[in-house]
């Protein structure tokens, strides 16, 4: 029996005006969820990411997600 490779994704993470943890997958269209606590932003973050998988199955491959960069104007 082989073992599934897993997958690694980065999650870009946010605060809100109103102070929740906003964490989103660009890897992964519409993979997003939100949070009071970075803990559970986490938690539940990976449960969206299993969610969207389950989805993407059998989709053609998306676009790979490179960096984000900060740029000042």
């Amino acid at each position: 029996m082989r073992k599934a490779r897993k997958r690694v994704f980065s999650v870009i993470v946010e605060r809100d005006d109103a102070g929740y943890y906003v964490a989103s997958v660009p890897e992964l269209r519409g993979c997003h969820t939100q949070a009071r606590s970075l803990d559970k932003l986490m938690e539940r973050v990976r449960e969206a990411i299993e969610l969207c998988l389950e989805v993407e199955r059998g989709l053609p491959a998306g676009n790979e997600f490179i960096g984000v960069q900060r740029i000042a104007v």
